[in-house]
């Protein structure tokens, strides 16, 4: 039996990496095989690139390049072969991201993101993605607590803005994939809808 690709996406600080151990725990229980990985990395690969994109600056077109390669490595290395075992895979980030940040934070546009995508990885996209809102305001708050901030986080407040902005576009073309949670609810609150979610994905693959 083919596994499921759940994604988790929003800006920094939005608080998608906090359910994502809940969702695994909880399909855990359910008899699945969880196979959980982060964009860009997953790989060898995949996280050297993730050092270059995260600390060395460099124009907006390197940026999608780069995250598209990682991506297609990280496909044919760990996603596709999971999926085909029948795992569960659970991802922090896919190309969702690069829309919103390289093809909205960073204005390259949709079609020039679209290209790539369809390039890397044609006709494959989530099961399910879980994008995590909050204003970009308090966002920074929370990662202002972390300590340092990496290149990414310590852009200006007006290309997270375009980054939120770019997601939400994103959901309202695909509402049957993409379940916006808003991030400024308790944590019970949204754990709770996260997993409703989540429990809609397995009854949908277990009848």
């Amino acid at each position: 039996m083919q596994g499921k690709f759940i994604t988790f996406e929003g800006i920094d600080g939005a608080g998608k990496s906090t359910h994502i151990e809940s969702v695994r725990a909880f399909l855990t229980a359910r008899g699945k095989v969880v196979c959980m990985t982060r964009e860009p990395g997953g790989t060898a690969l995949g996280e050297a690139i993730r050092q270059l994109f995260l600390e060395r600056s460099m124009c907006p077109a390197s940026e999608a390049l780069l995250v598209f390669s990682a991506r297609r490595q990280h496909l044919e290395q760990v996603v596709w072969p999971a999926l085909a075992r029948g795992e569960w895979v659970l991802c922090d980030r896919f190309t969702d991201a690069t829309f919103a940040y390289q093809g909205g934070g960073r204005e390259l546009g949709f079609d020039a993101i679209a290209t790539l995508a369809q390039w890397t990885h044609p006709d494959f996209s989530p099961d399910l993605t879980l994008l995590f809102d909050i204003p970009p305001a308090a966002a920074h708050e929370r990662v202002a607590h972390r300590g340092a901030m990496d290149r990414i986080e310590s852009e200006q407040s007006v290309f997270h803005e375009r980054v939120r902005e770019a997601y939400l576009r994103r959901a309202r073309a695909e509402p049957e994939r993409i379940k916006v949670l808003s991030s400024d609810q308790s944590k019970d609150t949204v754990r709770a809808r996260v997993l409703a979610f989540a429990q809609q994905l397995v009854q949908m693959a277990d009848d």
